[in-house]
This record gives C-alpha cells, structure tokens and sequence, in this order.
C-alpha cells in the first residue's frame, strides 16, 4: 500500500508579513537617518565646534584667531595633550578651552607644563574639577550668568578693555592677584602672577572669544591682551581622541564624555525612550481572562471519532492511533479489575489484575494493551478488535 504524502502546516511569519509589520518602524528609521544626514551637511561647512579656531559658527572663535594673526601672533592648534605640551614654551600663551574635562593624569601633566614651560597659561571656565590641580590657591565659588560688567580693578588689560561680557564662574582669590569684573564682590577674572614674567589668567566664561561676541563692548580688546602678549598661541582643545585620557583607568572618564555631549540630544534620547516605553505598552498584547463560547453546532461523539481516523489514516499515523486504541480500552477496563485509575497504564499493576481475573483467556493482554505498532491498517483493525472483545471479557467475567 502507498504512503500518502505527509506535511506539516509553518505558523512562521512570510517575509510579505514581516516587511507588512516592520514597514512603518523602517520608514520612520530611514527619515531619521536621512534627516540627520540633511542636517550634519548643512551644519558642517565652516564648522569644527565651538572655541575651534577655525569655525565660523556663532560660537566658534575663527574671528579672534584671525585678528591674532594679523598682529603677528603664530597659532598652534593642540587637540591632544601630548601636542600642546609640547608646542608649549616660555614664548608662549597656552589656551586650555576646557580645562574640566581633562582626567586627573592629564591635569598633572598640564600643571608641570603650565608650572615648567608655559609663559602665560589661560583657563577657561576652570571649575571645581580642575582648579585644585591647575590653579590650586584658588577655589571656585557660584556661577554667574553672563552679563556686561566693568573690570573694577587695577589690571592694566582689562582697564584698556573696558566693560566686557563676563560671567560664569567666580572665584575666591589670593593676596597679590588681580581681581577684575566682580559680581557681589567675587571676581570672574582672576590673574595670578608667577615666577619670572609668567603668570595664569582664569575666565569665568569664554564668551568674549565667541564670533558673535567678539564685536561687542570691549570683548575683542580684553580677548586681544589676554592671547596676544606672546609671539606664540597653543589653542588646545580636548578631545576624545586623546589617548592621554584612556591611560588612566581611575579616572572619571565616562562623566567627562557625558560632559562632551550637548544637553539637547540627552533630553532628546530621554523622551525618545519614553516615547518607546509608551509604544510599547500601547501596542503590547494584552491577555485577558478566559472566556468561554458556545460552538455554533454540536457534533456527534461518533463523527468526531470518524474524522481524527480519517486523519490519522491519511498521515499513515498507525502509531498514533493504536496507542490511543490502548490507552482507552486500558483506562476503562482498569476500574472493572480494581486498579487505581492513576496505575492504569503500568503493566506491572494491570496485567497481574487482569491474568487473574481471566486466568484461561487466549488473548495475549501484555501485547494487545502494551505491543508493538501494526505493521499495517489490517493488522490495525485486528488490534481494534482483539481490544474491544478483551474490554467485553472482562466486563462480562
């Protein structure tokens, strides 16, 4: 007898159903991408960052750069520590554009070059993570915002300069400093001299370096003095290619990247993950209690039995159904011979009930109830048999 063809029904997704799915999450990824592409092209000519000498954006600081060069003044940009400490020499200004992000190596460092090497060393916006390090007689007190302010002091630069935009942070400062552009008594800049001709310059903020600053009140003139005294700049900005940075594990470094990220994409990140927590909850499925339907028709016990034979016939599942043959005739003849319906399919305790309750039957019952699979549907049909007449012996004796 031929076997009929077996198959079996995937409940996998096609790929028509998963692009279907997906198609609406793709979309929205794609105009993300694209408009970020659009934008960082739009934003890039002329841009390297804000205090970068050599943008032109509103924050940049390629005007005052251009105006140190016209009076004489050769300019070193230093991206790493390793270039500005070794541009650096008593000839020369160093700039430090943000002296909290270095690492406590790297502010070590910086110190013996500002302490060995450096003629004036200017700090901009240098706060409680650097000042012990870098300026250790001062310390920092509360931030200002940025306002117009005059200089209210005896520094010869900032009284050439005049009033300037000044704030940021303010400072507690040292007998024989010079303390200019005070907001309630504490200064936002601050020199202090040191051995020989050099000495350290703190800015509260670096707003007078700023392009759209530079023209305003005395902004260019203080910004002037300050980094064109020597013949030689060293524009250091730190940046996280700077291998100094990773050579030491102790430090804070991760709070120093966080610092490097502008506060608009962290709040953008933070609601575009709430935004995904909602859509989560919105389109997750949600399981309620079981409820129970009435079938639309009621089928007969004897047509149901005839359609799984049917499908247990067309898959050729001998198996299949000759265990279910047994395991029914198994469980109804065990309450009849005293077995516990639990141990009805134990041979060691159905078989020894059943020999003695028909001690003299023909029937082999160890291979009727726990045989093989029939080789073929006639020896089937035999096994059906040969069960059912067993369940009348026993019923009957």
């Amino acid at each position: 007898m031929s076997r009929p063809a077996t198959g079996t029904t995937s409940i996998a997704l096609t790929p028509r159903q998963l692009w279907t799915r997906a198609r609406g999450a793709a979309l929205v990824l794609a105009l993300v991408i694209i408009g970020g592409i659009v934008l960082a092209t739009m934003r890039s000519t002329g841009s390297h960052g804000a205090l970068d000498p050599r943008s032109a954006d509103p924050h940049g600081s390629r005007a005052v750069a251009e105006l140190l060069k016209a009076r004489g003044v050769t300019i070193t940009l230093a991206t790493t520590l390793d270039e500005a400490t070794a541009a650096t020499d008593t000839a020369s200004t160093l700039l430090v554009t943000a002296p909290d992000l270095l690492t406590d190596t790297q502010q070590s460092t910086l110190r013996r070059t500002i302490t060995g090497t450096a003629g004036r060393t200017v700090l901009l916006g240098a706060g409680h993570p650097s000042l012990p390090t870098l300026a250790p007689d001062v310390t920092s007190a509360t931030s200002t915002p940025v306002e117009n302010r005059a200089p209210s002091c005896t520094l010869e630069a900032a009284n050439r300069a005049g009033s300037v935009d000044l704030g940021g942070e303010r400072y507690l400062t040292v007998p024989g400093a010079d303390a200019c552009y005070p907001s309630d008594g504490l200064p936002s800049l601050v020199r202090i001299p040191g051995p020989d001709a050099t000495d350290t310059v703190l800015l509260g903020s670096p707003d007078i370096l700023y392009n759209n600053r530079l023209d305003q009140q005395g902004n260019a003139s203080l910004a002037l003095q300050l980094l064109g005294s020597r013949p030689h700049l060293v524009w250091y900005l730190p940046s996280l290619s700077d291998t100094s940075a990773v050579d030491a594990p102790d430090d804070d470094t991760t709070g120093n990247f966080l610092a490097l990220i502008p506060s608009g994409w962290l709040w953008g990140t933070l609601q575009l993950a709430v935004a995904a927590l909602l859509a989560a909850i919105w389109r997750g499925r949600r399981l309620g209690p079981l409820v129970t339907e009435r079938l639309p028709v009621a089928l007969r016990a004897s047509e149901t039995t005839e359609g799984r034979a049917r499908l247990y016939r067309k898959a050729n599942a001998r198996d299949r159904a000759a265990t279910v043959l047994r395991t029914a005739t198994r469980s109804r003849i065990a309450p009849a011979l005293g077995v516990p319906s639990q141990d009805a399919h134990s041979p060691e305790r159905l078989l020894p009930a059943l020999s003695a309750r028909l001690p003299e039957t023909t029937a082999d019952p160890r291979n009727l109830l726990f045989g093989p699979t029939p080789a073929d549907d006639t020896t089937l049909i035999r096994l059906a048999d040969q069960l059912d007449a067993l369940e009348r012996e026993v019923r009957t004796s």
